[in-house]
């Protein structure tokens, strides 16, 4: 029988925000949509490479960098400086994903703590829980860039459960991507991978707790 987790620590970018309408800030952009999910991707890999080296920089710096790189190659209408503003205030417009409210009322209504853990801003998470209304539901907001080291290093986890006052044991970790599921899982804590889409989940990762195809289906896992 599965135990119930102290605290449910939630990853933010793509977990709770729905990061498709970036697709149409490229095009603002006169960038082609399909660089958003490559620009994206080409963020997590750099910002897991200079912790790999033993480095951290945030994902706002390792963002608006990939941007230069993508769109200085490309023939554009806008000025690449102007351009890399507009792509990246799509940030603080992004809505979250309609699971989410009634997931974390639900949770919140069973008497779990809420967190989330971002490798991304506080400020971007604290904006985005905000506009949806559901702020008040979380006790932390918290931000690898307080870490000192981006998910999925072990100490980003640890981070979490020490401003909680846990240990990583108490806490459940949710996610839509298996490289946070698999981090969380080797530093302690219990997972859940958020399966929206139907995907493969990889044999290489550690295999979560818990496989939801919504946040709310998770919610009623926990439920007592």
């Amino acid at each position: 029988m599965s135990v119930t987790p102290a605290a449910v620590v939630f990853d933010v970018n793509e977990t709770l925000s729905d990061l498709s309408s970036m697709a149409r800030r490229f095009a603002e952009a006169g960038a082609p949509e399909h660089l958003a999910r490559l620009w994206f991707a080409s963020v997590l890999r750099d910002g897991f490479a200079v912790a790999a080296a033993g480095s951290q920089e945030t994902f706002a710096v390792l963002a608006e960098e990939n941007l230069r790189s993508l769109l200085g190659a490309l023939p554009s209408h806008r000025e690449v400086e102007g351009a890399i503003g507009h792509i990246m205030s799509g940030f603080l417009d992004l809505p979250v994903h309609p699971d989410v409210l009634p997931a974390v009322r639900a949770l919140r209504g069973s008497g779990l703590r809420l967190v989330t853990l971002s490798n991304g801003s506080a400020q971007v998470a604290e904006r985005l829980l905000s506009t949806a209304g559901v702020r008040e539901d979380f006790e932390r907001v918290l931000s690898v860039e307080d870490a000192g080291v981006w998910k999925p290093v072990r100490g980003a986890y640890e981070y979490a459960a020490e401003r909680c006052g846990l240990s990583t044991s108490d806490m459940l970790m949710v996610a839509v991507h298996p490289w946070d599921v698999d981090g969380a899982a080797r530093a302690g804590m219990r997972t859940a991978w958020v399966d929206r889409s139907g995907s493969h989940y990889p044999s290489y990762a550690a295999e979560p707790d818990h496989t939801v195809r919504s946040l709310e289906d998770l919610a009623g896992a926990l439920s007592p």
